[in-house]
């Protein structure tokens, strides 16, 4: 945090012949915004000041080259790229992978030492920016092996109260049936059952498990994975105290409106998730990688190449990043502080404590 109890947002530039500063800017131009972060931008000020001159916005922000330089209630803007880079408004270019990528490293690394709270991703070309040290299908992915050690990530789509989690994230389509195991689907369920009550403040939450197959496999003729794996799995976790139900039929269960009776859904597959969410309000639609320590949020769209430098991008999506990012950031504390020194669990979660009780009143 700052010196003023303000979060600090390390926000990554992305690709910078996208919408990324745009929505950045815009987001930044009302005021308020600086009441409840400090924001703190990954990338050049050679290319905010471009973008700003084609946007023809005037947007004031600090230029620092090193951390200690950093104001409240300004734009602050971390040099990470060479001066010399290129920008080229609309195309997919090596040279602004590289840019979002080292922007994406300062920022990780600055977390890592503890100088930022958060982070929230602008959008990158996920095939641009492939390089020795980032052979990864996208920031999920990425995030875990540099920051998850033993944990595991999950990318959770979230609009409002909707909430979406894949159990398979950037996987090609026909790789996802042998992907499916009880093993994969307990381990993503656990993961967001966890997120929803740490991250979310969700008391007991409610998951619904969609089916792989149309029509749930229609009783094994058009798919045998339901009933051998998803609902045997969706069985198990309601015996280990996690509330999920399914599998469900995803046409049915969208099309009801079934979903509004749940705290999250868990998706086979990318676009099985993806592709609903968006369809209700890709607007206000964020990404969350959950599972994590890092808090990292981005906007629901993409880099936008065919607007980019046009001035018409909605940066709805990525204000909802960051309010979602100081969300998180404040619900973790909240549920931590609460269990921090408590007094001595007699039985907390409603388990039977009688047998340790005893042994206790025996020593005595």
């Amino acid at each position: 945090m700052s010196e003023k109890g303000k979060i600090r947002v390390g926000i990554t530039q992305g690709d910078i012949n996208g919408i990324g500063y745009e929505v950045i800017f815009k987001t930044f131009a009302t005021p308020e915004m600086f009441d409840i972060c400090t924001p703190v931008v990954y990338g050049s000020p050679k290319s905010a000041a471009y973008h700003r001159k084609a946007l023809e916005m005037e947007v004031p922000y600090n230029a620092i080259e090193k951390f200690d330089e950093i104001q409240d209630n300004r734009l602050n803007i971390v040099n990470c790229n060479s001066d010399e880079v290129r920008i080229e408004l609309g195309n997919n270019t090596q040279e602004a992978g590289q840019a979002a990528f080292e922007a994406l490293e300062r920022a990780v690394q600055d977390y890592k030492d503890g100088k930022i709270d958060v982070i929230v991703t602008a959008p990158i070309n996920k095939s641009t920016i492939q390089n020795e040290a980032f052979n990864f299908p996208g920031h999920t992915e990425y995030l875990q092996e540099r920051c998850g050690g033993e944990e595991k990530s999950l990318m959770l789509l979230c609009n409002g109260d909707l909430r979406v989690a894949v159990a398979t994230s950037h996987l090609a389509l026909r790789d996802v049936p042998a992907a499916i195991t009880p093993e994969l689907l307990e381990e993503k369920i656990t993961i967001l059952n966890k997120a929803l009550i740490e991250d979310f403040n969700i008391d007991a939450p409610k998951i619904a498990v969609l089916s792989l197959n149309p029509h749930a496999g229609d009783n094994g003729l058009l798919g045998s994975e339901e009933n051998e794996i998803i609902a045997p799995t969706v069985r198990k976790m309601n015996d280990n105290g996690i509330f999920c139900y399914g599998p469900f039929a995803v046409d049915g269960f969208m099309g009801s409106g079934k979903y509004n009776s749940f705290d999250a859904i868990l998706a086979m597959y990318h676009d099985q998730g993806l592709a609903p969410l968006k369809a209700l309000g890709m607007s206000e639609g964020i990404n969350f990688t959950a599972g994590l320590s890092i808090i990292r949020t981005s906007p629901a769209h993409g880099v936008a190449y065919d607007i980019a430098g046009k001035g018409v991008a909605d940066e709805n999506s990525f204000r909802q990043a960051i309010y979602a990012a100081i969300d998180i950031y404040r619900n973790r504390r909240m549920y931590n502080e609460a269990r921090r020194n408590p007094l001595r669990k007699l039985y907390f979660e409603k388990r039977d404590d009688s047998n340790r009780l005893n042994l206790q009143q025996s020593d005595n």
